[in-house]
Formats: structure tokens, sequence, C-alpha cells
């Protein structure tokens, strides 16, 4: 099944054999399986589905969606009010596992929106009890990624609640670096950075003119630097100290 089909392009789509995973083969940011847990992964997984920048992967109240990992590109969850207002709850990187909520409601809860072309491998929810009845290792990560999500809720909360402009903004930008950079994604010290300023305003609950000026005011500080569609952290131990945002090294995660 494809959504809002997206012709050849640079992107990477997901491969139709598991086993040929780039994320597994080219980066050590995932938790390592079995050949006997892949071939489950490989029986489990019904399908790759492709959107193209803009399209939506899952409309909000939508019923019948789908489990699925983000294999290439950008994406983000969101909700809307009746107005149109939007708050972007979180940006999806490659590796992400999206829909789970929807396990616990008749519609979802929450759109996801592709910020650039996107490949998932698309799960059958059924699914999900064979999982957790034979495989406790996989299941366990299905778990440890829904409590991460829900730490992420957390800091999220804390952004909106006690941060200020210049602080929401500097650990939006550190905390995706550092996550793409786990990807293996930094080049030059420079990542991918797709998303515009309506998307930070939408994200940290800002306007646009308070986000333009924010981030025009780290930029004159000398401490990041956005250009050509990538950004650099040119100071990231000061951003990260204006945050207050002090992570651990990174662990492997899981991947379905």
């Amino acid at each position: 099944m494809t959504t809002d089909a997206v012709p050849a392009r640079a992107f990477h789509e997901a491969p139709r054999d598991c086993h040929a995973c780039r994320l597994r083969q080219r980066t050590q940011a995932f938790t390592p399986v079995t050949d006997q847990e892949l071939d489950f992964i490989q029986d489990y997984r019904c399908g790759v589905e492709t959107v193209r920048a803009g399209g939506a992967l899952i409309r909000e109240r939508q019923t019948g969606a789908r489990l699925y990992t983000l294999y290439s590109g950008w994406a983000f969850r969101y909700k809307t009010l009746s107005d149109g207002r939007r708050q972007i709850l979180n940006f999806l990187l490659p590796g992400d596992l999206v829909g789970l909520q929807q396990e616990f409601s008749d519609t979802a809860l929450h759109g996801v929106e592709a910020v650039t072309d996107c490949s998932f491998c698309a799960f059958d929810t059924d699914g999900l009890w064979s999982l957790f009845r034979e495989h406790a290792r996989l299941a366990y990560g299905v778990t440890w990624l829904a409590a991460r999500g829900e730490g992420m809720v957390d800091d999220n909360l804390l952004t909106a609640g006690r941060r200020t402009a210049i602080e929401r903004v500097a650990v939006l930008l550190v905390h995706l670096y550092r996550r793409l950079d786990r990807l293996g994604l930094a080049e030059g010290g420079t990542v991918e950075f797709p998303i515009n300023q309506q998307h930070i305003a939408d994200a940290l609950g800002l306007s646009l003119v308070h986000t333009n000026k924010t981030l025009r005011r780290l930029a004159d500080m000398g401490l990041h630097e956005i250009s050509g569609g990538r950004l650099r952290l040119i100071n990231p131990r000061a951003l990260a100290r204006i945050a207050e945002y002090y992570d651990a090294i990174p662990r492997p995660v899981p991947l379905l």
C-alpha cells in the first residue's frame, strides 16, 4: 500500500527484506536482534508505505491505522484545534515507532505528517499479541520505546510550561542534532534540517515572530547556524547550558 505515492527519489525506500535493513547494518544506534527475531519481524511486517513531503501517513480520528517504523525521512506527530491551530507533539526520525497509542483508542489520537519524502515499514496491530507471547525481548523493546516516548512528553511539558523562548529553541536544536548524530547522519559537523520556522513555532508553542527573533538571537550569539537546509551547532555546550539539557550517553534503542 502506498500513501500519496512517491516516485523514485534519492531517499531510501524500505527494503522488502528486513535482512537488508540499512538502519541495522550501517549504524550502531539500535539493539541487535537474533536471526529468529528478525525472521519474526519480517513475517510480522505487512508492507512498505511511502509518503510524499507534506502528505499524511495518519490523519486525526482515522480508524483502522497500523503500527509503523519510520525507515527514511522526517515526519512529525501533531494535534489540531477546531480553528486550525496545530501543536507538533514530536519530530520523527528514522527508527521511530509510530501509532502504538492507537491500540488503546477507537480512532487515531494524533496525525502524522511527512516533512520530507518518507518510507515506513507497516505492521498490523493484531500481530502485537504474537509478539508479546512469543518474543519477550522484542516485546520488552516495544515497552521500552513506549516508556521513552512518555519521557519525551515529560520533557516537552517542561519546555512548554517552564522554559523561556530562548531555552525552548536551544533544547530543540540540541535534541534534534544529538538524535541525528546518534543515527550516523551528521556530516562535517552538520545535519539535515528540513523543518522551517513554522514547524519550530508549532512544536514550541511560540509565535512565528518570536521564533524568528529567538533563532536570530542564538545565531548572533555564535551558537548555531542554519544554512542550505542543514544545521550546525557552533557551540553545543553553550546551547546545552542555556537549555539545561544534559542527557546521558545514548544507549542502543530497540528497532521494530
